[in-house]
């Protein structure tokens, strides 16, 4: 089971563990309110969603912008393994973490891979759909064709930019590797020979995140706002990595608690050495924009300590929030942890190479291709 440790306090609190306000970029932060009673426009978007990274919400945060609702279609288990290969998280796991996004309004459980005419039309008027959102990276059906060719014949397709750095392609490329030079450690290890350390960090590296962080990402994720002058704040830490279901409970329940959640993530430093030299998957980053897309959260403190001191040495992380009387101890009501997550792949890691292997073929073209650099 996952569990967490939680501190619930007071506002004064920030001043001591450095959460400050960017009040110039507050602008940036808050959208137009509309006035009257314009009709409200409905979007669509679709995906597989497994191994919900920053990208997808990056793009469910784009979709966002292009209406003021946005509907989410979690495509079926079988639809997945018909067009791309075995999924990693279940139906109800990539519900869990569609659901649980600051930017969806509602969602459709075991959507179709491609928009065809019945479908299309259900959204229209069942759903009352105004437009359907793609990114532009292409989406082909095994048989060649676009996904989407209807919804644009008809002219309700708009269209997003594809989050460059990240995919489930790449995710699933550093969990093979991190298992590979396990066993090519534990081989080393087992023989009289030294193992090469100059390899060692050549094979990390070869599947490092590119990720680049910008101010500018990080506050299209905030809220924006801090607690009211009489909230109850909460603080829970950890390490989020491979952000699943699992951490969508521990912290929907610890935003219950009080008006205001605060989630300290780990350095990757810090995890490393509480987790291996091969922890975490995501870095810093990564997880951080991770954590700020849960609706349940307020704010996060990028790279928290691992102890929670007075200011943000002891045995016990926790010991001073014990000693205050403000301690309280949660677990996942779900089972599935970051390590039951890789293990998943592990296990079947034939048929996740051999995807990956047919679907970097297709991102190597789309970077190659592309004309510009995206910064939305």
């Amino acid at each position: 089971m996952l569990t967490a440790a939680l501190l619930g306090v007071s506002t004064s609190y920030f001043g001591g563990i450095g959460v400050f306000s960017l009040p110039h970029l507050w602008s940036d932060c808050f959208h137009k309110k509309k006035c009257g009673k314009k009709k409200r426009v409905r979007v669509y978007m679709d995906g597989c969603f497994d191994l919900m990274h920053y990208g997808h919400a990056n793009a469910l945060r784009q979709a966002k912008a292009l209406g003021d609702e946005l509907v989410v279609g979690v495509v079926s288990d079988e639809e997945i393994i018909a067009n791309k290969g075995p999924p990693v998280l279940s139906m109800e796991e990539r519900l869990a973490l569609v659901s649980g996004l600051k930017w969806v309004d509602e969602v459709i459980a075991n959507a179709p891979y491609a928009i065809t005419e019945q479908f299309m039309n259900r959204l229209f008027n069942e759903h009352k759909i105004d437009y359907i959102i793609h990114g532009d990276d292409p989406c082909l059906l095994p048989d060649g064709t676009d996904a989407y060719a209807l919804a644009k014949k008809v002219g309700r397709y708009k269209q997003i930019k594809r989050t460059e750095g990240v995919s489930s392609t790449d995710i699933v490329g550093r969990i093979l590797s991190s298992m590979e030079d396990t066993k090519a450690c534990e081989d080393h290890n087992n023989a009289s020979l030294p193992r090469d350390p100059l390899r060692a960090i050549q094979s990390k590296d070869a599947h490092l995140s590119q990720f680049l962080p910008t101010s500018r990402r990080i506050v299209q994720f905030s809220n924006c706002k801090g607690p009211g002058p009489n909230a109850r704040v909460v603080y829970i830490d950890g390490a989020f990595d491979l952000f699943h279901a699992g951490h969508v409970e521990i912290l929907k329940k610890a935003r219950q608690l009080g008006d205001f959640l605060l989630v300290g993530i780990y350095t990757d430093q810090i995890v490393s050495e509480h987790r291996g030299s091969y922890h975490p998957i995501m870095h810093l980053h990564e997880r951080s924009l991770s954590v700020l897309a849960c609706r349940y959260v307020d704010e996060v403190i990028i790279g928290a300590p691992w102890e929670v001191t007075k200011d943000m040495g002891q045995s016990d992380p926790y010991e001073v929030a014990k000693s205050m009387g403000i301690f309280q101890l949660l677990e996942s009501p779900k089972s599935i942890t970051t390590t039951s997550v890789a293990q998943r792949i592990i296990a079947n890691h034939e048929a996740y190479m051999k995807r990956n292997a047919k679907k970097a073929v297709s991102e190597k073209k789309y970077y190659e291709q592309k004309m510009f650099v995206s910064g939305d």
